[in-house]
């Protein structure tokens, strides 16, 4: 993947980098960490962060950009966002099967199903959900890892989400759609399985759940990070997304079917583990009084104006 655009952010308590490392080894000839940043003592009385820990692990699985977070104890994963993998080997699934079940809890056994010869979904020790499938990467695009999105709350709400999804990225459109039949306990028409393609080649995955699954709603333990590269971006996907004025914050949104956003300017590491401690605290300081981030005050505060 040339450009990733879009990146799924994991909160944790304070596993951020081993689950990184952990992740890294499930991939390890295609894995590497790309960045870390560091809190300081800006907003301290917030995050309640040592000044110095690590507070971003930025790394890839296989070319796929991932971002870990030291948050906090305040959001748990749930299985409503898993994230997809395809192997090309029945022993790449074995192999991945028992690293992930190593302090992990099957959600579905590892089995034949009638999408594929051997699968499984599984929640790993740190509580994050897998979808260990065979197949062919040529049907996902060539994309090993893909998040995949379950929509609980009402009928229909995944075609909704992706046809709003695709109509906001450029060289975005939905690549398939699955639907339920009259007899597969499920609504008649809803979404049984969907691939679609934001920003070209971006894949995502939805579906449609009418179970009473509390748990598995959307929280900001995962959230997906908008790269923008100028104020108009910003200003067009917050617009266009945030649904909840309560839970704007610092440049995170919640959309109308409860899933985070980060919608942050491109390079915005830079300025958050810049090699002058007194402008990264200033840069964070401007950042927590925001909402929606403004990059010129950003600037600003990071160079003392």
């Amino acid at each position: 993947m040339s450009t990733q655009k879009i990146i799924p952010h994991l909160w944790f308590d304070d596993q951020a980098e081993e689950a990184a490392h952990f992740y890294m080894s499930l991939f390890n000839k295609h894995s590497v960490e790309t960045d870390k940043t560091y809190y300081n003592e800006a907003g301290q009385e917030i995050h309640g962060k040592k000044a110095g820990s690590v507070m971003t692990v930025d790394f890839e699985l296989d070319g796929y950009k991932m971002i870990a977070l030291n948050g906090g104890p305040h959001f748990k994963f749930t299985p409503a966002i898993s994230f997809y993998v395809t192997c090309s080997t029945e022993n790449e699934v074995d192999e991945l099967w028992k690293a992930l079940s190593n302090g992990g809890t099957p959600l579905m056994p590892l089995d034949q199903y009638e999408w594929s010869k051997k699968y499984g979904w599984i929640k790993d020790k740190f509580g994050l959900s897998w979808q260990i499938s065979l197949g062919k990467l040529d049907d996902v695009h060539g994309q090993k890892i893909i998040p995949c999105l379950m929509y609980v709350s009402k009928e229909g709400e995944a075609e909704e989400a992706i046809t709003l999804y695709t109509s906001l990225f450029d060289n975005s459109e939905i690549t398939g759609i699955l639907r339920y039949g009259k007899d597969e306990n499920q609504p008649e028409g809803s979404v049984k399985h969907s691939q679609f393609l934001l920003n070209k080649e971006e894949v995502f995955m939805a579906m449609d759940s009418s179970s009473e699954h509390a748990e598995f709603t959307f929280n900001e333990a995962i959230s997906l990070l908008v790269q923008c590269e100028d104020q108009d971006e910003i200003n067009h996907f917050w617009e266009k997304l945030s649904a909840a004025p309560k839970a704007e914050q610092c440049g995170w949104l919640k959309d109308k079917f409860g899933l985070s956003w980060q919608v942050v300017p491109k390079g915005m590491n830079e300025m958050l583990n810049a090699d002058d401690p007194q402008k990264t605290k200033r840069a964070m300081n401007a950042m927590l009084q925001m909402k929606k981030l403004d990059i010129q005050k950003l600037k600003d505060a990071f160079e003392g104006n």
